[in-house]
């Protein structure tokens, strides 16, 4: 089936994808739930009625994920990822509809994972069943289903522990991230998530600063001088020079200038604070936790040493833990056959021009390169609603990332 026949049977059965879509919307998988179950049945149900098997690996109580394979074992294998975990709701007032709601108004779907990433959840499930049903499985390759249930956290429990236990495998893997419609994310930066203990001598707050010393107060410094990280100059390796200048122009054009440094400086947020017992004693112990993104140029353990030397000038006594995302920034090339397949194939569909771009966050992606997978991210979004209040992605970007998915299986597996 050529490539204007295939377009055509995704747009026949288009109704379809967004009736997928919004009944995933309409149910909750939170990170800080923990439990996958009810989402992990639907999509389980839906490949079910459709004569197509899937297993499940229980990795942690209650967050499943989900294999399923069709085609051919011989040959090129092709995989299809995603996450059906999404961050928590936040301030529920704070929305101008309901989180859950799934609607589509004004050609837009509405809801907590509309943009990340029920959406390209949605598209790699349609298509992947859509080939199944129309018998047109390729005979000299094949393609997995691989939904995982732990992204939004750490990817302990996801993708990277599937890799570990030599569960999936392949030759090259689109993960259905949110990118931009013309713009698929071919590489990420590293990060370094960890936990700052710092540890004082407790006192009567009365004597205060002359008696105890505070743990706040050390807090304060370490916070101050681990943000100077930002100001470090980090040289751009000759590799990925065209990329990240690449990236750079795709931001200043499409998304907001303002973020343009972040290519090449390390990011530093400070998300969480505590610390202390009561107005009137002397804080024994404050704990913050961190989220370094670190661009090319500079490793996990780079930056981990500088910031350990750097609390070590100040005297404290400290601890760090890290936790969630840690590693150095990767990419795969341009020239990869699973991302000049993609990007060839947005270009058909959008009759525009791609190309792939950096990532300004991390992702699963970086684990699948650790396991020489060749692997780009593409997925419908309206970027700036991510991980915010009225979360939003429009129909028609559903509808193109879906279409290029299904082209692309047949070109890569060809």
């Amino acid at each position: 089936m050529n490539k204007e026949k295939l377009v055509e049977l995704a747009e026949e059965n288009k109704a379809e994808l967004f009736q997928i879509f919004s009944d995933i919307l309409k149910i909750p998988s939170t990170s800080d739930m923990l439990d996958t179950t009810e989402i992990t049945k639907y999509i389980r149900n839906y490949l079910s009625k459709n004569n197509i098997e899937s297993k499940t690996y229980e990795a942690k109580s209650k967050l499943y994920n989900i294999i399923a394979h069709i085609g051919s074992t011989n040959g090129k294998q092709l995989i299809l990822c995603g996450h059906d975990d999404t961050v928590p709701v936040g301030d529920e007032s704070k929305w101008e509809f309901p989180p859950f709601s799934g609607n589509i108004v004004d050609d837009y779907f509405q809801g907590r994972g509309a943009s990340d990433m029920k959406g390209g959840v949605a598209g790699i499930l349609f298509i992947f069943v859509l080939i199944h049903r129309y018998h047109l499985e390729p005979k000299n390759g094949g393609i997995s289903l691989v939904i995982v249930p732990d992204e939004e956290s750490s990817g302990k429990y996801g993708a990277s522990w599937l890799l570990d236990q030599g569960l999936i495998s392949g030759d090259g893997c689109i993960i259905a991230e949110p990118s931009g419609i013309l713009n698929p994310t071919i590489g990420q930066k590293g990060s370094s998530w960890f936990k700052l203990t710092v540890h004082g001598v407790p006192g009567h707050g009365s004597l205060a600063p002359f008696s105890g010393k505070n743990a706040i107060i050390d807090m304060l410094k370490a916070v101050n001088s681990i943000r100077k990280i930002t100001d470090l100059k980090i040289e751009v390796p000759d590799d990925v020079k065209k990329l990240v200048e690449t990236s750079k122009k795709y931001v200043l054009e499409r998304e907001n200038p303002n973020v343009i440094p972040v290519f090449e400086k390390v990011t530093c947020n400070v998300g969480t604070i505590k610390g202390g017992t009561s107005s009137n004693v002397v804080a024994d112990k404050c704990e913050a936790t961190f989220d370094l993104r670190l661009p090319f140029g500079i490793t996990y353990e780079e930056v981990m040493n500088y910031i350990r030397k750097s609390l070590d000038e100040l005297k404290l006594n400290y601890e760090i833990e890290n936790f969630g995302f840690y590693g150095s920034a990767n990419y795969t090339p341009a020239e990869s056959p699973i991302c000049s397949d993609l990007v060839s194939n947005i270009n058909y569909v959008t009759k525009d021009e791609a190309f792939g771009v950096l990532q300004w966050a991390c992702s699963d992606a970086r684990h699948f390169r650790l396991h020489n997978i060749p692997v780009l991210q593409y997925g419908p979004a309206e970027l700036d609603t991510i991980h915010g209040f009225n979360e939003k992605v429009k129909t028609e970007f559903v509808d193109i990332c879906a279409k290029a998915y299904l082209l692309t299986v047949f070109d890569f597996l060809d």
